[in-house]
């Protein structure tokens, strides 16, 4: 895919973002995946495979947040297979105080797919009021 075609379905997946629809960006997870988040907190690290990107990183998050849950892009750029998106999330934790966070996230594509992502934020503020990540609890 083109970089303007990139950053089109990027776009779409942030339409939903916005309105608390995580669906379009499910659907364009690979497999394989990988997310970094940056930092140096307990949230920072390497997320191989989807699946442990949802459990471990949306699953955690989601499990401390009530209501919908919106991330909306500000800016986004793209540059061949990455596409670059400012954005600032609008979340409420599980005990009513306000998150919001602010992001720079980087995702490369292949064949319509986010085989890549990187997160920028601030992580001090993210363990503050989210609390140290922990492993979601085998239930």
């Amino acid at each position: 895919m083109s970089a303007d075609e990139n950053r089109r379905l990027i776009e779409t997946i942030f339409a939903g973002l916005a309105e608390g629809d995580g669906a379009p960006f499910l659907a364009h997870l690979a497999e394989d995946a990988v997310m970094t988040v940056t930092g140096d907190s307990s949230w920072s690290g390497v997320h191989r495979g989807r699946a442990a990107i949802l459990r471990d990183v949306f699953g955690v998050v989601s499990a401390r947040l009530q209501g919908r849950n919106r991330t909306r892009a500000e800016r986004i750029f793209a540059d061949g297979d990455w596409v670059i998106v400012e954005a600032r999330g609008e979340m409420t934790t599980a005990d009513g105080r306000p998150y919001r966070n602010h992001y720079c996230l980087l995702y490369r594509l292949a064949d319509g797919m986010i085989v890549e992502a990187k997160e920028y934020q601030d992580t001090a503020m993210c363990e503050r009021t989210l609390g140290p990540w922990a492993p979601p609890s085998a239930g």
